[in-house]
């Protein structure tokens, strides 16, 4: 099978586990200081959190980027 998107470094890669991931990494309190949204701040969930980006493309965009420069060596540390 032939992988339909090959220069995408989020292909196959659920938003939940990005936030997942950055939780893990950050804790909340670290990724709100990061990425100052109230989702992060205010009684944060993963659940509450997705609903969020999910409406929010800004966001998630910030979110996607933090990942990628955290995780992904190639990228460049620039959040959008």
């Amino acid at each position: 099978m032939t992988n339909l998107q090959p220069n995408n470094p989020l292909h196959g890669v659920t938003l939940q586990q990005i936030v997942t991931a950055l939780v893990e990494h950050y804790d909340w309190d670290g990724l709100a200081r990061r990425i100052n949204i109230k989702c992060f701040k205010n009684a944060p969930s993963i659940k509450s959190s997705l609903t969020f980006l999910r409406r929010t493309p800004w966001a998630r965009e910030k979110v996607e980027a933090l990942y990628l420069s955290t995780f992904d060596r190639h990228v460049p540390r620039k959040i959008v």
